[in-house]
């Protein structure tokens, strides 16, 4: 999930669980109308503070069912792609994808996995994703809002694509912490983000460069690729630090 700018999307501005478009913006500030104090609060550079929360994402999706184009992008097709052939394993046991959101990456993780659990924080979404992955015996699905909530058992695979970011730097260091104790000897971790410029508490490459420095005494960067518009770092579980 992320912020990318496109020529036909609207500018959308966050009020608390409510979605407004610029030009609703734009009248409110001819008004003279203040923003309501329900705001979450912004660094100096634009930035959120503070993690994003659930009522953050339920506004997103209030209007549109898939806000992101993560069904129709072709940003999201390509990516999806490059993440699918930069798994280091042709199949996994266990995958843990976070942040799922209507599950068309879950979907196509699928065949390569023996179990996939999806994460997402909008029991709406989960819905969609469920009904997507109807035909995928091996996919559940599960409301949660990381890194407070987190799925019991072990994973091979875990996927945090175009989620770190929404993260402050402490809820970022109990990802990290969550993540190590989710992992099977030598599983292997996932790390996609975009590279734009973006509201979220962190850019893509301050939650990719903070991940990896959180998780140096349990995980290994194996792979690397950038493109102009997004990072992908593949992260190998250390056999002995595994637990």
């Amino acid at each position: 999930m992320h912020d990318r700018k496109r020529p036909s999307r609207r500018r959308l501005v966050q009020f608390g669980g409510f979605v407004i478009t610029g030009s609703m913006l734009s009248m409110r500030k001819a008004a003279g109308a203040e923003p309501s104090s329900d705001v979450p609060a912004e660094a100096p550079t634009g930035r959120r503070t503070k993690t994003l929360d659930q009522n953050y994402f339920k506004g997103m999706y209030a209007t549109e069912a898939d806000p992101w184009r993560f069904a129709s992008s072709p940003y999201e097709r390509d990516k999806y792609a490059a993440t699918l052939a930069a798994l280091p394993r042709a199949h996994y046991a266990s995958a843990l994808d976070v942040g799922c959101s209507i599950g068309v990456f879950t979907h196509q993780l699928c065949p390569r996995c023996d179990a996939v659990v999806g994460l997402d924080v909008v029991p709406s979404v989960l819905d969609a994703a469920r009904a997507r992955c109807a035909d995928c015996p091996n996919a559940r699905f599960m409301l949660a809002a990381v890194p407070g909530d987190w799925p019991h058992g072990r994973f091979d695979l875990i996927v945090i694509s175009e989620v770190a970011y929404y993260l402050d730097r402490p809820d970022l260091a109990r990802l990290v912490a969550r993540v190590e104790g989710a992992l099977l000897p030598e599983a292997d971790i996932v790390l996609v983000h975009w590279l734009g410029v973006t509201h979220y508490p962190l850019s893509g490459d301050e939650a990719a460069e903070g991940f990896i420095a959180g998780a140096r005494n349990f995980a290994t960067v194996v792979k690397q690729s950038r493109t102009a518009e997004y990072r992908l770092d593949v992260l190998r579980a250390n056999k002995s630090d595994a637990r």
